[in-house]
């Protein structure tokens, strides 16, 4: 299974590289949505390509989806989707029983509809919504981009976004991040496609799909496609006919340009737009408080969306967090991104068509930088998506014809060497631990599947020679392209899933199950859920977060087992016995064997004797 994988990327990607050269020489027509005639080769070629995009991004977020188990934040999407099928009720997201309403409900039933297509809800089911929605992702850029600019463009943009690090992870992980990087590509989609038509009933598909992406993670789903159009329309001919435009003149004048620059929102069909759009989104709300009795899903929404980008209570990083984590969340094509900002500004600059392409892409993803970091709440994820914007500028720089900038010549080389030498010295992965790994981390096991490891690093290697033989932009594009493809394969398909074994949360929850013969009556809780979603509990199990509580449960409600982290142990005056520990390893530091958690028995009579 692993082998033929690997065979059918290999094979994806080495028609790739013999078809891109024959691309790159047909017509290039710059233009903001026509679309000049080309032959039916090139036409041919686009499909074919195309194609070969979707595949290859089908391969890295659908190839063992299920193989891993939950981690982190994907419990929450798991569980509250178990919870509502269990209880039947679809309008009141809860975690063993406590509501959770800090995401608003489509991603839940997302999650909820694909558990039909895996027979029950599990790994496959959680992460399915996630990996289509990769795939539809990358498909819209790709059409976004052939409407910006031509078709090669297109496919490198989309080879750019499948093959980014975030993204792939993103694809791969249960959560509603990626599907807000899709709705909002679909808006835009939708306006370029429509530019030239700002009155038309379009308007309305553009709000309905704003509204259902805002129903996955919030009102990044509004606020984003707006930022970026309404800019661009205001922006379109450049600052100095907005600065002329805005700043002098009668106000009557100055407000009339601004209404015309943005009609798409100032007709008479946006009211009907808008108001399907609220309603759309607001159902959902209306519903779950005309049940439950309570608003608490707007107010939800308010506090994620609203006050935390002002008054942050949470996740509070440094204003310059974004600067760098760019550079690991588009890894590895990041290291080109300073090439192409530079070479997308000289031309900007220098007024080369398509220049309201370059415009729009630079608006994409200044307009995202500077809203994210903005916002008084950051964390590395939240700007996911800039990557689409990135991409586009990624693959202008590649395919875009003769650079103009000697900076961005010169960042493209340093990038692209250092994409090289890393490749290169990736060997060492082949190499054991203890040879090259300090401390406890030398007793790390293997890397696995090295022998895939070694045929994917010697394609990569081969693709550096490939570019290095006759050096140009272009051939970049097909090593970078193939390097990437081969890092990701080989990370999420091979090393992540085989890295599971090393996992023990999962492992524990089943031991739990079968110690107490699925019998969970007398389990609780204590400053944990532990892995609940695994433990698949048929009601929900009493949570203590303070020991007076805990022990009046074992004396009153007869509490025989709980569990707890290890950490917690010592501070409680019970006489306990553990039953079953989370495995340990070697490499593990201390704090990551504090945090386990154990299954343990208590003695009803020492918690009656220290009451």
């Amino acid at each position: 299974m692993q082998s033929s994988q690997c065979d059918v990327g290999v094979a994806v990607m080495r028609r790739v590289r013999v078809q891109f050269r024959s691309m790159s020489s047909a017509p290039s027509p710059r233009r903001i949505i026509a679309d000049a005639p080309e032959s039916d080769r090139v036409a041919a070629n686009w499909r074919l390509w195309f194609s070969g995009i979707v595949v290859i991004s089908a391969v890295l977020y659908f190839a063992r989806l299920g193989a891993r188990a939950l981690w982190s934040s994907e419990f929450r999407w798991a569980e509250i989707s178990r919870e509502m099928i269990a209880t039947h009720n679809y309008f009141w997201p809860t975690i063993n029983g406590h509501v959770y309403y800090d995401k608003p409900l489509g991603s839940y039933w997302l999650v909820v509809w694909s558990s039909h297509l895996t027979g029950g809800l599990n790994e496959l089911a959680a992460r399915i919504p996630c990996a289509i929605a990769g795939v539809l992702g990358v498909i819209f850029l790709m059409l976004l981009a052939q409407r910006l600019y031509d078709k090669r463009t297109a496919i490198v943009a989309g080879l750019v976004l499948a093959t980014s690090f975030s993204f792939v992870f993103f694809s791969r992980n249960a959560s509603a991040d990626v599907e807000t990087v899709t709705g909002e590509l679909a808006a835009l989609l939708l306006f370029i496609a429509n530019e030239k038509n700002p009155r038309g009933w379009w308007v309305i598909g553009l709000w309905l799909v704003m509204a259902l992406t805002s129903l996955t993670k919030g009102l990044l789903g509004f606020v984003l496609p707006i930022m970026v159009i309404g800019l661009y329309c205001l922006l379109s001919d450049g600052w100095a006919v907005l600065r002329d435009t805005v700043l002098f003149g009668p106000i009557a004048a100055r407000i009339k340009w601004i209404i015309e620059r943005n009609r798409w929102l100032f007709n008479w069909r946006s009211i009907i737009a808008i108001a399907l759009a609220f309603a759309l989104y607001s159902f959902p709300f209306a519903f779950s408080k005309a049940i439950e009795g309570s608003d608490k899903g707007l107010w939800m929404v308010w506090r994620e969306n609203v006050v935390r980008f002002f008054h942050p209570f949470d996740h509070r990083g440094p204003v310059y967090l974004y600067v760098y984590v760019i550079f690991a969340i588009m890894a590895p094509w990041a290291v080109l991104l300073p090439a192409a900002l530079f070479e997308a500004h000289r031309r900007r600059r220098a007024k080369m068509a398509p220049a309201h392409s370059d415009r729009f892409a630079l608006i994409f993803f200044w307009a995202t930088f500077i809203f994210f970091t903005a916002s008084g709440s950051r964390r590395s994820y939240y700007i996911l998506p800039i990557l689409p914007a990135g991409a586009i500028l990624v693959a202008r720089l590649l395919v875009g014809g003769e650079l103009r900038s000697r900076w961005a010549k010169r960042l493209l080389a340093i990038g692209y060497s250092i994409t090289a030498v890393v490749t290169i010295a990736a060997v060492v992965v082949m190499l054991p631990p203890s040879i090259v790994l300090p401390g406890k981390l030398a007793l790390l096991p293997y890397a696995p599947d090295r022998t895939v490891f070694a045929l994917l690093w010697a394609v990569s290697v081969a693709s550096v020679v490939y570019a290095l033989v006759r050096y140009r932009p272009e051939r970049v594009a097909v090593s970078m392209g193939i390097i990437a493809f081969c890092m990701m394969l080989y990370m999420y398909v091979f090393a992540m899933p085989a890295a599971d074994a090393y996992r023990s949360e999962k492992p524990f929850a089943l031991n739990t199950v079968a110690l107490l013969h699925g019998d969970m009556s007398h389990l609780a809780f204590y400053k944990t859920e532990g892995p609940l979603f695994y433990l698949n509990p048929p009601d929900t199990l009493p949570e203590f977060d303070r020991q007076a509580d805990l022990t009046r449960a074992i004396n009153q409600d007869g509490i025989r087992w709980f569990i707890v982290k290890r950490r917690d142990i010592p501070n409680l005056a019970l006489e306990t016995r553990t039953i079953l520990m989370e495995t340990t390893f070697p490499w593990e530091g201390a704090e990551q064997r504090r945090n386990k958690i154990l299954l343990v028995e208590v003695n009803p009579t020492s918690a009656s004797a220290k009451r």
